[in-house]
């Protein structure tokens, strides 16, 4: 599939992760859309790789859909990368046993709407948009790569909205290959482990926090960085052949309950 002159768009662009990929795909040719919450970290990245910005919550369509078209200016869009994403951590039952106490609902739903819907969300306008390009000699006309989380599979005390938002994303994967096998868009997902992104430097001690974390990876023994996210990503995108795959970045670590 011919890349060159063709847009992309990220969601989570403004940082991490989303900001790696953004910059790969810019790097590759590509006309990037970045797609964030956070309208100065995102704007910044859009400005530093030449692309474009929106503002957009994942889970809205009208927002999606702006961000889609305001991509499809720059070229056929043929590339979507799902980064977007937020953390949760919360037992299910509380210590005095009291109804209150238990998991919010309200919470509980707001992770699966942003980590899984929000990922749909994502993928089914994309692919819309993707849909009406011309094929090329296999009849591909785009890609989508989503991000779960080893969490998915190795889910810790306190991650059980996480973990189950992601582990939609993994059942999503190949039901989305087949289906959208029939409009010409292949659709792989990246499952990272400890990847070293701004949300350890909240922490008061973030290298000995990060030394810690590192002891549980199996080798190489440290945290993985963003750059090595966005080069697998890039081969999920330009290899033709990967299709319905989800794949662990994670140094072989399985995380232990706590």
């Amino acid at each position: 599939m011919e890349l060159t002159n063709s847009s992309a768009i990220v969601t989570g662009g403004g940082s991490g992760l989303g900001e790696a990929v953004a910059r790969r795909l810019a790097a590759e040719g590509l006309a990037v859309t970045v797609i964030d919450l956070d309208a100065d970290r995102g704007g910044r990245v859009a400005a530093e790789i030449g692309g474009m910005f929106r503002r957009a919550d994942v889970a809205d369509a009208d927002q999606v859909i702006d961000a889609a078209e305001a991509a499809l200016t720059t070229g056929p869009l043929r590339v979507a990368v799902n980064c977007a994403g937020i953390p949760s951590l919360s037992r299910t039952v509380g210590k005095d046993g009291k109804y209150e106490s238990a998991h919010d609902l309200g919470a509980f739903r707001k992770v699966v709407e942003v980590n899984l819907i929000g990922t749909f969300n994502v993928v089914r306008l994309a692919a819309t948009a993707m849909s009406r390009n011309e094929p090329d000699a296999d009849g591909a006309k785009g890609v989508i790569v989503n991000t779960t989380s080893v969490a998915a599979f190795d889910g810790q005390i306190g991650q059980v909205a996480y973990s189950a938002s992601k582990g939609g994303v993994v059942g999503l994967t190949l039901p989305l290959a087949r289906d959208l096998a029939a409009v010409g868009v292949r659709v792989n997902t990246i499952a990272p482990g400890l990847i070293e992104t701004p949300i350890y430097e909240t922490v008061p001690d973030p290298e000995a926090f990060k030394a810690k974390l590192a002891e549980g990876v199996v080798f190489p023994r440290r945290l993985g960085v963003p750059e090595e996210f966005a080069s697998l990503a890039w081969e999920l995108i330009h290899n033709p052949y990967l299709n319905g795959e989800v794949i662990r970045l994670d140094g072989a670590i399985r995380l232990p309950p706590r």
